[in-house]
């Protein structure tokens, strides 16, 4: 049964996680039958907290089906269809977010910005060198910094550590912020979820507090804080 196409109404009565077939992980089954990624492959958890997450998500169906209240389905068909076959290329989509990362550019005015940017990421600069090696340098503006290869090379293998499964939480958490340094250290359990949403939103909040806040940027913000906090969830559910 696999999770694509329009929405159907729902045509099974109850969702439940059991041990695979073959001992490793736990498929997530509808009436009996194994739930299966758009790929065709059994949709099957690491851990059974997942496993039964992601059962939970099914069972909270009404009438309808709706794919967007499957975040955790969502996830493991992405790392099962794609992530494990392309470790190596998604790394690489992760890690070139060292080159640019948010944390590095400061605003060149006004004052109170700027100060609120250094008070607020400068501890987190510093914690990618004091815990992987990686020494980055920041500058005003928004004029390209090129950065030492050895902090990229060290920042890369820190992604490199992650399995399939929290490489797929850790694209998530450094494509929403923008940082590879804030969703390597909301990853490592470092820095909370939502202290690291804040971070990667401080310009934006500033310009909120002295302009007024727009509506519409505000809806797509509570969106991706949303998959943000979605993507800790699921590292948390990995153990």
């Amino acid at each position: 049964m696999a999770v694509a196409g329009a929405a159907p109404k729902r045509f099974w009565t109850e969702a439940a996680c059991l041990p695979a077939g073959d001992g490793a992980g736990w498929a997530v089954e509808l009436d009996g039958k194994p739930l299966r990624t758009p790929g065709g492959a059994a949709l099957v958890a690491p851990t059974r907290a997942l496993g039964d997450a992601t059962a939970a998500e099914w069972n909270a169906q009404g009438e309808m089906l709706d794919p967007a209240t499957l975040p955790l389905t969502r996830a493991l068909n992405t790392v099962i269809d794609r992530v494990s076959a392309h470790k190596a290329e998604v790394v690489g989509m992760i890690a070139e977010f060292g080159g640019s990362d948010l944390l590095c550019y400061r605003a060149p005015h006004p004052r109170p910005l700027t100060a609120r940017q250094a008070e607020a990421w400068d501890p987190w600069v510093a914690w990618a060198e004091t815990r992987h090696g990686a020494r980055l340098i920041c500058a005003e503006g928004v004029m390209h910094v090129a950065q030492d290869p050895a902090a990229l090379a060290a920042l890369t293998a820190a992604v490199e550590a992650h399995d399939a499964y929290r490489l797929a939480a850790l694209h998530e958490l450094v494509t929403l912020s923008g940082s590879l340094v804030i969703g390597l250290a909301v990853s490592e359990g470092a820095l909370e979820a939502e202290a690291g949403w804040r971070l990667s939103r401080l310009d934006e909040d500033f310009q909120a507090e002295h302009w007024g806040e727009d509506a519409e940027a505000a809806e797509v913000a509570a969106l991706k804080r949303a998959d943000f906090l979605q993507a800790r969830r699921l590292l948390d559910l990995l153990g």
